[in-house]
């Protein structure tokens, strides 16, 4: 079952990239006490997720920022090496937290996978983004399978 607004983001550790090396990064942590918008897709480097999704945020991040978000956060289904790359590539800089959920605990916790198998892809995560305030989430937008419209930072812009 897929999560919905008002419920809390599941408890589970993710790994990200930091001077130091590789590092978890529990949910509790990312999202507690804070606001956040966490965007979600199916794959590092792929082309929507490369030329629209993660650059629109790195674009809006400031204007997200001042709406009162304390951070941005992109998650993929790909370990946490890949996401450092995919950031550096784009460069994110400080803009977009690169998130990895390469064992998509996250994302089958949250109810959205997807099986893009037939893309030589495995489990992946479904695209969405989301606001979470405090641990909870009170806004989420989930694309049609193709489809991105509703998890752009200009949606989520609507959102916050």
């Amino acid at each position: 079952m897929a999560i919905n607004v008002g419920d809390s983001v599941p408890s589970v550790k993710l790994k990200t990239i930091t001077e130091e090396g590789m590092s978890d990064i529990s949910s509790e942590e990312l999202f507690g006490g804070k606001k956040v918008v966490l965007f979600a897709l199916p794959g590092a480097f792929t082309p929507t997720c490369s030329a629209k999704h993660l650059p629109g945020f790195v674009q809006k991040a400031g204007d997200l920022k001042g709406k009162g978000v304390d951070a941005i956060a992109c998650l993929s289904v790909n370990d946490a090496f890949v996401m450092n790359a995919w950031g550096k590539d784009q460069n994110v800089g400080d803009a977009v937290m690169m998130l990895a959920d390469g064992n998509a605990d996250f994302t089958k916790a949250m109810g959205l996978e997807m099986d893009g198998t037939g893309f030589g892809m495995g489990t992946r995560s479904q695209r969405y983004a989301m606001v979470v305030d405090n641990g909870t989430v009170t806004a989420l937008n989930v694309e049609e399978p193709g489809a991105f419209e509703v998890s752009s930072a200009e949606a989520m812009l609507e959102a916050v």
